[in-house]
């Protein structure tokens, strides 16, 4: 029995801002010596696409998405814009705006994007299972949309692995 410590998590959540925990905690778990595994489920299976190009915010109904505008004067940056949902939801666009801001936040901060988080944790060897009921579900071809390196399975496949884990989150 080995004494390394395993980690697990489920990802469910395909946006732009829920596609950061998973791929930060994995990487961060296998940098401290952790075995990890992040299954991937329903939305979540859009952090596995070849292209994540298509990934975005969605700020409706998210009460904690207030965003700081990331350009412009230091008197417009100190602004937590609030928007209420009612605005968010009949402005055209609005969820691309709120994935512009985002995105330039992301840079401005220096902080990794999606596929570069992802390619450490292949490079961690953080194993990535895609829910293989979940794929044929949403009618995913996974040669076609899919990064390499991925296993498809079942739930009872990864709970192998996360009903011996000292961490298992669900993200």
């Amino acid at each position: 029995m080995s004494d390394q410590k395993k980690f697990a998590i489920i990802a469910t959540k395909g946006t732009l801002d829920w596609a950061y925990p998973p791929f930060i905690l994995a990487s961060t778990a296998s940098a401290l010596d952790y075995e990890s595994q992040i299954f991937f489920t329903f939305y979540g299976l859009q952090l596995l696409k070849k292209d994540l190009g298509g990934l975005k915010v969605s700020p409706l109904g998210n009460p904690g998405m207030p965003m700081k505008m990331p350009f412009g004067p230091d008197w417009l940056r100190g602004i937590n814009w609030n928007i209420p949902n009612a605005i968010q939801a009949i402005v055209p666009g609005y969820e691309n705006i709120a994935t512009m801001l985002m995105k330039k936040t992301i840079a401005n901060n220096g902080v990794a994007d999606i596929a570069d988080l992802r390619d450490m944790c292949q490079e961690a060897e953080v194993k990535f299972i895609a829910c293989q009921m979940t794929v044929e579900l949403f009618g995913f071809h996974p040669a076609d949309d899919f990064i390499d390196d991925v296993e498809y399975a079942g739930a009872a496949k990864f709970f192998e692995f996360a009903g011996d884990t000292d961490i298992c989150l669900y993200i």
